[in-house]
Formats: C-alpha cells, structure tokens, sequence
C-alpha cells in the first residue's frame, strides 16, 4: 500500500503542474478563492478509501470487443481524482485510453500553449472591456499581466474556469488529467480525439465581432454569479450521475439569451460530436478496447455521442452508478 500511494502522490504532483494559474498576489485584504493544494499521503489514502463511481459511463460493443464511453468534468477535487470500482474495472479492461486533448503529453501541451497565445492583437479590445477584465483577473487574484499572453477570449474563458474555485472545484483535478496519468503509469496507450486547431477553432470565434461579443458576455455572467452558479450545479448533476438534468443544461445555465448563444453551445458540443464519433469509432476497429473519456455534455441532445455511436453499429449500455 505504501508503494501504492507513493506512486499516487507522485502522480497528483505531476496533474499539478499541468494547469496551474500563475501564483496569487499578496493581498491580504483581497477574498481570493480557494486553490486546491498538494494532497497529503493520507489525504489520497482517505480518498481511496471512500472512491465511488462519477460521470456517465456506457459499455460500447461492436466486432467482438467491448469499449467504453465516459462523460467527464472539465474540473474536480480530491475526492474525485479516485475512479470507483466499476471505473476502475472498465480502465482495467481497456488497452487505450481516448481523450479529446490528452493533456499529459508535453508536445501537446507545447502546441496548445502556442494556440492559446494566438495573436492577442487580433482582436481590438475597447478599454471598457479591458477594464472589465482587469478587475476579473484581480478578483481572482492573479498578478495584472497573468493572462496578457493569451487571445482575449481564451482570458475571459479562463476566467470563468477559475471562478469555480469559489465552489471547491479546481482544474488541476480535471478528470482528463487523472485519467491520462493513471493510463500512463498502467501503460495504455493514450489516443486524442481532435487536434488543439479543432479546438480552438470551437472555443474562439473567428471574427472579431462575434469574438468581443463572447467576450462581454462571458463578463456578464461572471459579474453576475451566473457562471458559479450554473458550474455547481453541472458538478452535481455529474457528480450524482443526473444525466436528465444534465440534459435539460440550456434550460437552466443562464447563459442562453440569444440565438448567438445557442448557436455557440452548438458549436462546442453537438457540432463536434459526429467527428468524435467516427473517431472513436476508428480507434475501437483498428482493434484496441478503448475507454473514450469526452466532456459530460457531449452526451446530451439529438446528437447525443451515445446515439451517434449507436447508429455506427454499437451496442450501447449505460452502466448506473449507485447514488
């Protein structure tokens, strides 16, 4: 067990160093939300003691091979990062491991630092959104120039991942950080989905119009605890397993005001979904076993990856998690 853990530790220092913010500015008199910090050994044995089974989880059956399909959370905590007994029986079946970015490979992460930079200058910023910005950044509390590198879309996005701290849920605990680790320490082989130019090309609007439109709005519903408030309440559902709330996500996220809105979300999930499909789809006929790890959304609405893979020739099982 001492081994065990020890590797564990190790393999949570490295999911650290993946996605960190830069370090918080010391202002005493600030708020700043809490950041997760470096488990003890007997935090982690805690954890495993206690791990049950998140997310949304399918057996995927087609040529005489089972896979796997998992609906993961861009975000977590400790008590998450431990995969419970039917996640860990389904990793254990499984040859390879397939994540829409695997954020544990460092050329990738090379290539995705580089994208994020972009060209800041490619989008104009009026000074009122600037200002805007700015006040988010010191809200949470990162040094003035922490995200200046970035294309402004990618700071307000940023942005909106951070607040989630305020709700105990931190990107270094990523469920495709855990995953990529623990396949890698098992020695899986470990697959991406889509490239970071397919990504980006979801997340960042190409015109600039449309980019400091997302950009306003964003701030908008970080300045009104929209964002914190729609996250938790993500969380839970994925936490408790409520693939029917989940699927009701644009009723209740504030964050559909406009046809601008929904035609973003259409872009970020239901417009990627038939690729990730016949991708998942190539992975499992070149013969591997695959546990395919893709955002919790992707699994809702009429492009649902659970129905496009079942019109591809799989057999399609959701396997309930006990609340």
């Amino acid at each position: 067990m001492k081994s065990k853990l020890a590797h564990l530790h190790l393999l949570i220092t490295t999911l650290f160093g993946l996605w960190s913010a830069a370090p918080a500015t010391a202002q005493p008199a600030v708020a700043c939300p809490p950041v997760a910090q470096m488990p003890s050994a007997e935090q982690l044995q805690a954890a495993q003691q206690t791990a049950r089974d998140r997310g949304f989880l399918w057996r995927i059956e087609r040529d005489g091979r089972r896979s796997y399909l998992y609906g993961t959370m861009h975000l977590g905590k400790l008590d998450w990062a431990i995969p419970g007994p039917q996640l860990r029986g389904a990793l254990n079946s499984v040859d390879t491991l397939a994540l829409e970015l695997d954020l544990t490979d460092p050329a990738l992460l090379q290539q995705l630092a580089a994208s994020l930079a972009g060209k800041p200058d490619a989008v104009t910023l009026p000074a009122a959104l600037q200002q805007r910005l700015a006040r988010q950044t010191a809200a949470a509390c990162l040094p003035p120039a922490a995200l200046d590198s970035q294309h402004p879309v990618m700071r307000a996005i940023t942005l909106a991942v951070l607040a989630a701290r305020w709700e105990g849920l931190d990107p270094s605990y990523a469920q495709e950080l855990v995953l990529g680790g623990f396949a890698r320490a098992a020695k899986l082989s470990v697959v991406s989905l889509e490239s970071v130019d397919e990504q980006m090309a979801a997340l960042i609007p190409a015109e600039p119009a449309k980019a400091l439109l997302m950009i306003g709005q964003t701030l908008d519903q970080l300045e009104a605890g929209t964002t914190r408030r729609a996250t938790a309440r993500l969380a839970k559902a994925w936490a408790e397993a409520r693939l029917d709330d989940l699927a009701q996500y644009e009723d209740w996220c504030e964050c559909v005001a406009s046809d601008d809105d929904r035609n973003f979300l259409k872009r970020l999930n239901d417009d990627r979904n038939p690729a990730l499909a016949r991708r998942i789809d190539a992975v499992h006929a070149s013969g591997k076993r695959v546990f395919a790890a893709v955002g919790a959304l992707h699994m809702t609405g009429a492009m649902a990856l659970p129905k496009l893979l079942a019109e591809r020739g799989f057999k399609v099982e959701r396997i309930e998690f006990a609340r």
